[in-house]
């Protein structure tokens, strides 16, 4: 199987299907086997009754239900690990970037990149449309804050919910990863810069949704999450 598609899902009962068919649509003309997980976070919605009722119509989905609601970075994490897919994609439930957006990444592994990230912040990405001024700057601010903390002073969007990785990354850092919420992405990142692991972001096109679940205090809590990434770097926890 060359891709494995990973839906993180926290009652995300309204927005899901739309996403899950759009992700299906563009799938199924491609000439490569495919798979599409969901993660779901402990939703106390329909939302895994949706993923189960949607198994007949979408080729190749599958469901990873969680009973208790632990974090983003808890479900992304045991979706990559649980995929079987020689790549591997992990992207949001609103359907803020689309899958279509993978067609850049292609090449760049072609190019030797283990991981390509999207980014809405280098030159080409988009928009559609921007961001309230309040969220961008808290985006901006944790930007710094991810650069001065854990030193990932190359990647100008560690937040952009669009990875993809070779397969063999995944099954080399994930399993040392210890963050489960909002934190995640820096983690992963800095793990892989730490080994070596050649990291590429891309421009994409973003679409704002209204209902977005970041709010300030998931920003407060991923700070508080990338010093605890900070102190296990400075104590060994993760053993690189």
């Amino acid at each position: 199987m060359k891709l494995s598609v990973i839906v993180p899902a926290y009652n995300e009962e309204k927005r899901l299907p739309y996403t899950l068919r759009e992700i299906d649509k563009y799938l199924s003309k491609q000439n490569y086997d495919y798979e599409i997980i969901v993660a779901n976070d402990g939703s106390t919605d329909r939302t895994a009754l949706v993923v189960k009722d949607m198994a007949s119509e979408i080729k190749g989905l599958r469901l990873i239900d969680n009973s208790e609601n632990h974090g983003k970075g808890y479900v992304v994490y045991k979706g990559l690990l649980e995929a079987k897919g020689d790549f591997r994609i992990f992207t949001d439930s609103d359907n803020s970037t689309s899958i279509d957006q993978i067609e850049k990444m292609w090449p760049e592994f072609d190019n030797g990149c283990d991981i390509v990230i999207g980014s809405r912040d280098i030159k080409g990405a988009k928009l559609v449309p921007p961001q309230p001024w309040y969220r961008e700057m808290l985006g901006k601010v944790f930007c710094i804050l991810v650069k001065i903390i854990v030193g990932l002073k190359h990647i100008s969007d560690s937040q952009c919910g669009f990875k993809a990785f070779k397969k063999e990354v995944v099954e080399e850092i994930v399993p040392r990863c210890k963050i489960e919420g909002f934190g995640f992405d820096p983690e992963i990142l800095v793990l892989a810069q730490k080994m070596h692991y050649k990291i590429k972001e891309i421009p994409v096109v973003w679409k704002n949704d209204a209902h977005s679940k970041v709010s300030v205090k998931s920003m407060a809590v991923a700070v508080f999450e990338l010093l605890k990434i900070r102190w296990n770097l400075i104590t060994g926890k993760y053993g690189i």
